[in-house]
């Protein structure tokens, strides 16, 4: 009887142990929400016709704005995440998340004015993008390494990364298209001033709440014994050892990004399919809720298959299967258009099997391949890239939709060539990925790090405890003991 007390015991506190992981992994990646721009510009439109026709590619800009400032966030918090820690960056992330959508929410031009307001808007934004940039190779990083933490089985490890990362980017378009529908049925159409700023400052709420979350969280235990904060980072030979899987995550980042964020053109033409050239905002932002739940089934199904597929061929899978169905779309795009509901199923197909495959699985081989002592820099690079690459595809889809339009009588006809050419820029990412990309194994961090003091003991680095001046063996256990207790009585 003794013995099955204790068993139970131990199993109990096995089951508090994963959980405590398992909490710690999305605390890491939970802030990788989303926001709510979209509708926002939707209702200033509305709000300022006069403006908007002064200003025609404003909503543009004001995107291209908030892009320029994730990138910059990614690029200055992979330097700090390595350097300084884990923790700052994401500490630092969610306040500047918090403050500047506060601020967002609160912006206003002098006299009133629209062009006064969106240069306020538009500074606010490119500075929040900096904490949303932050978030990548901080948060993303942390949840990698914590996912190789003790409590998470080795064939979930992947999955919870994903889980807490791309599903919860995919989980905030869902939320910010929902926003400001209940807020505009709260209000109504008479107060849509209110229901912009509201969408904006409730930002606040959920990064508040991770702020909170963090407070007590210690750094991974991969950090503490593998980072060389104290020491100039050898960057000739990390780039010698790195650069083709560099290289070949950040070409095939910037390839999906390119594709994903431009090709959100096409819920325009399900919503004017299903509700008409001049649909109520209500119907639009519910249909808008409704299209962003396409990336939903992809990303979730997909993370329970990279441990098994592994991340790599999970991401091969994903991307032929989507330049297949691209192909589809592109041949078949004028009878489908005239079959709305048919359209958004196929398309909804399309964005699952990108979340499946390169949004899962991006993050994934991003953070897991290179050593602790760089991952910040490596992610935020990588990341950087796949947000120009966004950049990129936001200003050459419409001149390329023109373009196509010219070579036929069905000015239509001009859609289905972004489809072309993201089907085919899928295949080339597909064929990148099988050539250049290595395979990653469960609790591969801890070899990996190995392998990179190895190379560098080989170059002729002082890898000694000492020289970089990192935590000790026994410190870390100490302190991943105190972390577990302190997690268990959480929980």
């Amino acid at each position: 009887m003794s013995t099955n007390l204790v068993q139970a015991a131990q199993a109990q506190a096995a089951k508090r142990g994963r959980l405590s992981q398992v909490s710690l992994i999305f605390a890491c990646g939970t802030a990788l929400f989303s926001d709510v721009i979209g509708s926002v510009n939707t209702i200033l439109g509305l709000l300022y016709p006069k403006g908007f026709k002064q200003h025609p590619k404003y909503s543009r800009t004001l995107s291209s704005l908030t892009f320029a400032g994730t990138v910059a966030g990614m690029l200055i918090f992979g330097y700090l995440s390595d350097k300084v820690g884990r923790k700052f960056g994401m500490m630092a992330a969610t306040v500047i998340v918090v403050i500047f959508s506060a601020l967002s929410a609160a912006s206003y031009g002098a006299g009133d004015t629209f062009s006064g307001l969106i240069t306020s808007l538009s500074a606010y934004r490119f500075l929040l993008g900096i904490g949303v940039g932050a978030e990548y190779p901080c948060g993303s990083v942390a949840a990698s390494e914590q996912s190789e933490g003790q409590g998470i089985a080795k064939n979930a490890q992947h999955r919870w990364f994903a889980l807490a990362t791309n599903s919860m980017i995919d989980f905030g378009f869902v939320i910010a298209a929902f926003v400001p529908l209940v807020l505009l049925w709260i209000f109504g159409l008479n107060h849509l001033r209110v229901v912009w700023r509201l969408s904006l400052g409730l930002g606040v709420i959920p990064a508040s709440i991770v702020f909170v979350w963090r407070l007590k969280m210690v750094e991974s235990t991969r950090y503490q014994k593998d980072s060389m904060k104290h020491v100039q980072l050898p960057y000739w030979l990390i780039f010698r050892r790195y650069w083709p899987s560099l290289i070949a995550i950040s070409v095939t980042w910037f390839i999906y990004d390119f594709i994903t964020y431009p090709f959100g053109l096409y819920s325009s033409t399900i919503l004017l399919g299903v509700l008409g050239k001049d649909p109520s905002l209500y119907k639009s932002f519910g249909w808008n809720v409704v299209i962003n739940l396409f990336y939903m089934p992809g990303t979730l199904i997909g993370a329970f298959v990279v441990d098994y597929l592994g991340p790599k061929n999970t991401m091969i899978f994903g991307l032929l299967a989507q330049a297949a169905i691209g192909f589809i779309m592109s041949g078949a795009y004028i009878p489908l258009q005239r079959h709305v509901a048919a359209f958004a199923v196929v398309y909804g197909i399309f964005l699952s099997f990108g979340e499946l495959g390169p949004g899962n699985c991006l993050g994934l081989l991003a953070s897991k391949m290179g050593p602790t002592a760089a991952r910040g820099h490596i992610y935020g690079i990588a990341a950087a890239v796949g947000k120009v690459g966004a950049f990129v595809g936001i200003w050459v889809f419409p001149p390329m939709i023109t373009a196509f339009s010219h070579h036929g009588k069905d000015p239509n006809r001009g859609y289905t060539g972004p489809f072309w050419v993201g089907s085919g820029l899928a295949v080339l990412s597909a064929i990148i990925t099988f050539l250049l990309i290595k395979p990653l194994s469960h609790d591969g961090m801890e070899a990996e790090d190995l392998a990179f003091r190895e190379y560098l003991e080989a170059h002729g680095w002082d890898t000694s405890q000492r020289a970089l001046e990192v935590t000790s063996e026994s410190e870390v256990a100490s302190i991943e003991e105190k972390h577990i207790a302190v997690e268990e009585t959480k929980v």
